[in-house]
């Protein structure tokens, strides 16, 4: 392919007159160059993939971009087929099924069917080709999966209600082309091209992929979605174009397909190269630059490294291969904050390249993914020059024992002790252990306080403290009165500012309210959740136990704690909830943030007999209460009751269950706010590392 001699010409991939105006707006791809991401030790990071049941994320197209020029090739360490200019678009889909809807000189009506495809939940597409040398705009649906998924896109396009063109019905578009032949450089294939599109034909450049990460330039001919069609696109060209031998492209051959998108901005052209990828097994390289490169498509994130494009299981896949220690970077700065001590930092970095390097293929097409599946991977925008430092300074130092690198795991918060194996996933080895971490009291810090009060009309709630003070007086009972420092404080149903949770009621100066409780903000130190109906945990605990669930929850408690005091077992109405592992108590009971936890009924409470038996006493009920005047009955609902611990709480008249618990995350490993816990009491990155993992040894390799 004689890239010089086309960039020489000038003439690129469109007719001169389309190619003029690419050049105005700075949209001209030039030859390639030979930047790539520095070598060494890499890592493969999955950003969108089909990998089944171990990891989906997918979307069906990409936009890349960058602050500099950056190359597509052919294959990992392949031949350079394109380089895109600094700050140029370009976007990248699958090959496959669509439903071309219809062609039109005008762009405004392409893009105001595109707009109607759009409300209706169909995914519009618009490309540009020229015929005799004019711009045709061609509006498109899909991709689609397989051809009877595209019939019945077909079909709900027709209900669209678009205006179509005089003599047009939209149509499904396949994969089956013909080609035109090899062609020595881009310049020639865009003649042919021209020729082809000229006489009423769909045709565009092609790079298709060849041995040892070669590629050939072809033209390719037509979108048949059957062989019959095909054939009758054959029979066309060969009636009006008689010179040209057009042979069947073999299906799966891996290649690029180089369209003009200009779908990019409904509301004004904008034109973009557009590259799908055919082939089964098709895959390229985006190769990489100092500046990264923004995919726009995840969060518009900055990624070094070079990205691999491809079709895995029939969607687009997206892997970023980085370097390790660079992927480092972004993974520290991801998971901790770029302010703690250099010491938390260092520990974090250890263990964050002892887990990724441990990792083998665990997802097939990449060793991690870029999310808390594995460790959180959001690119250059979370790098820091702390974290850099502290990634350099540890480079290569990996957690082993017994020959092995050690999978340190780790956690947001433990809550003050870490998990055992056996509270988590039912297995971990013997470099996991449950031990105290009394410094994820870290998180809280200068955290404000908030209290537990019930006002005077029976309401309890919460209110932080800044926003109360203690009068000094106390009720008959012992317990503390408060009252409000502002006008019109919130009593808030949990510990928290949460905007969607209305308020339980107001305090004001001079109103007086028991406090009950003094307990830290929710938080990932510590939490309180719910109350949750019957109705919200069965809905949740649906699809998540093994067991048949009862029609109603009445009782739910913890019947059993392993070693750190995280729930192994519980019980509904007197039954276990059975799951496949104790850390799924989590996603079970609708997303707690740990599973060391109490679980408290709101509406009823457990009263302990002189003879050891308990009663529970609900909301309705009333219960006998020896008081300094003797025995009085007491009505569940408004009661303040205490427990062994001296809390305090309120029994409500809606029934439910609260979730009181400490930590957040697995708890398995190493606790990151401990790490910084510790750091700030001095111990070294090795002190801590070897406090939360047992039997390793820190190795530099």
């Amino acid at each position: 392919m004689n890239l010089a001699k086309w960039k020489e010409t000038g003439i690129g991939l469109l007719g001169r007159g389309a190619l003029a105006a690419l050049i105005a707006a700075g949209s001209l791809l030039a030859p390639a160059g030979s930047i790539r991401a520095e070598g060494g030790g890499t890592i493969r990071v999955a950003l969108y993939a089909d990998i089944g049941s171990k990891y989906k994320s997918t979307v069906p197209l990409v936009t890349l971009q960058s602050e500099q020029s950056f190359s597509l090739l052919s294959a990992a360490g392949g031949a350079p087929l394109l380089s895109v200019p600094a700050q140029n678009r370009v976007r990248v889909s699958l090959d496959g099924f669509r439903v071309k809807v219809m062609e039109t000189p005008s762009w405004q009506t392409a893009a105001d069917g595109a707009k109607k495809l759009q409300a209706a939940s169909l995914k519009p597409q618009i490309f540009m080709a020229t015929r005799s040398g004019s711009k045709v705009y061609q509006l498109y649906t899909g991709g689609y999966a397989s051809e009877s998924a595209a019939r019945n896109g077909l079909s709900s396009v027709m209900k669209a209600g678009l205006a179509l063109p005089d003599g047009q019905t939209p149509a499904v578009a396949g994969t089956k082309r013909l080609s035109a032949g090899t062609y020595p450089t881009l310049e020639e294939a865009q003649a042919a091209v021209n020729t082809l599109t000229g006489a009423g034909l769909d045709a565009w450049p092609v790079f298709v992929s060849g041995e040892g990460g070669s590629a050939r330039t072809e033209v390719w001919v037509g979108e048949a979605s059957s062989d019959s069609e095909l054939a009758d696109i054959s029979a066309t060209a060969a009636a009006q174009l008689p010179q040209l031998a057009l042979t069947p492209v073999a299906q799966g051959t891996p290649a690029v397909i180089i369209r003009m998108d200009a779908g990019f901005d409904l509301n004004s052209e904008v034109q973009v190269f557009h590259y799908m990828l055919t082939g089964s097994n098709a895959k390229f390289m985006v190769s990489g630059n100092e500046k990264g490169i923004m995919l726009t498509e995840r969060s518009k994130r900055v990624y070094r490294g070079d990205l691999e494009l491809g079709n895995l299981n029939g969607s687009l896949s997206v892997i970023n291969v980085v370097p390790v220690e660079q992927y480092l970077y972004a993974v520290v700065g991801g998971e901790v904050s770029s302010s703690w001590p250099e010491e938390a930092l260092k520990a974090q970095a250890v263990a964050a390249r002892s887990y990724a390097l441990s990792q083998g293929n665990r997802f097939e097409v990449a060793n991690v993914v870029d999310t808390t599946l594995s460790q959180v991977y959001n690119g250059i925008g979370a790098e820091a020059p702390s974290i850099i430092k502290a990634v350099d300074a540890t480079a290569g130092e990996v957690l082993k024992s017994g020959g092995k690198t050690v999978e340190a795991v780790f956690s947001s918060n433990s809550g003050g002790v870490t998990a055992d194996p056996s509270e988590v996933w039912n297995s971990g080895g013997s470099n996991f252990a449950s031990v105290p971490s009394a410094e994820d009291a870290a998180a809280v810090g200068s955290a404000k306080k908030w209290y537990y009060m019930l006002l005077d009309n029976g309401v309890s709630g919460y209110a932080r403290e800044d926003n109360i003070k203690l009068t000094g007086s106390k009720t008959a009972a012992g317990l503390p009165l408060a009252t409000a420092t502002v006008k019109d404080v919130n009593i808030r149903p949990l510990p928290v500012v949460d905007s969607s949770a209305a308020p339980t009621g107001k305090l004001n100066p001079g109103q007086n309210a028991v406090v009950l409780n003094q307990v830290f903000e929710s938080g990932s130190y510590s939490w309180i959740k719910g109350p949750y109906s019957s109705a919200d945990l069965l809905k949740s605990l649906a699809g998540k136990t093994s067991g048949t669930l009862p029609s109603t929850i009445t009782t739910l408690e913890v019947t059993r704690r392993g070693p750190s005091g995280r729930a192994v077992e519980v019980k509904a109405n007197g039954q276990i909830l059975q799951v496949k592992y104790p850390d799924l108590f989590r996603s079970s009971f609708g997303g707690l943030p740990s599973t060391l936890f109490d679980i408290v009924p709101a509406g009823s409470y457990t009263v302990l007999g002189a003879d050891g038996a308990t009663a529970s006493i609900g909301s309705t009920a009333s219960a006998g209460v020896l008081s300094a005047t003797g025995q009085v009955s007491s009505t569940g609902s408004g009661t303040v009751v205490m427990g062994a611990d001296q809390a305090t709480r309120v029994v409500t008249g809606t029934p439910g269950f609260y979730f009181i618990g400490w930590g957040y995350g697995h708890g398995l490993g190493m606790s990151q706010w401990g790490v910084k816990g510790m750091a700030d009491k001095g111990y070294d990155y090795k002190q801590i590392l070897q406090h939360y993992f047992s039997n390793v040894t820190i190795i530099k390799e």
